[in-house]
């Protein structure tokens, strides 16, 4: 079945289709949801939402506008970017008060030691201190596999919009790198 079909008898009501759907689309909301947010609890919530707002506005998607995995990640974009404003203020202040620095990681077992685990760490970690609109630019295209014009339309901005966020981001994750020595490893 294509989407439009799946998503016509989601309409209707058809639970088959609505599970064929979250079949094909729960792993790349989910891993854009984690790359945002940065922790599982949080990307199951935002998925599952996502999902939910799927069902729920169905008759909303416009095959004609986009394509349905664009439409749903604009869904799990604003779900995400929402999240993170509301609660933006309270991890702060929850760091404050417990002296937690965010680099902070527990060394539990060897690998989580190696400098390779070192250096993937120190990414996410900089990617996630990006403003939300470079690191959604910034996932959208380079880690879920999106075209500009389609990442574009799931942020709502121009094409050249979305451009100038990906240069930023990259020009900030850059400088952020070399600062911790890992930029060109």
């Amino acid at each position: 079945m294509t989407d439009e079909e799946l998503m016509l008898a989601v309409v209707n009501g058809d639970q088959s289709a609505y599970q064929v759907i979250v079949k094909q689309h729960l792993k790349s909301v989910s891993h854009y949801a984690y790359r945002m947010l940065g922790n599982q609890k949080d990307t199951e919530d935002i998925a599952q939402e996502a999902f939910l707002k799927l069902w729920i506005n169905a008759g909303k998607w416009q095959v004609e506008k986009s394509k349905l995995s664009t439409w749903l990640h604009r869904i799990a974009h604003n779900l995400c970017i929402d999240f993170l404003r509301k609660h933006r203020r309270t991890q702060l202040q929850s760091e404050i008060l417990e002296g937690v620095e965010p680099n902070q990681e527990p060394h539990e077992n060897p690998r989580e030691g190696s400098e390779a685990f070192q250096r993937a760490k120190q990414l996410e970690m900089a990617i996630r201190g990006l403003p939300e609109n470079q690191r959604s630019a910034l996932v959208l295209c380079h880690y879920s596999g999106f075209s500009n014009k389609e990442a574009a339309v799931i942020m709502n901005m121009s094409i050249k919009a979305l451009e100038s966020a990906i240069a930023r981001a990259k020009r900030s994750l850059r400088n952020e790198l070399s600062e911790t020595g890992i930029e060109h490893q």
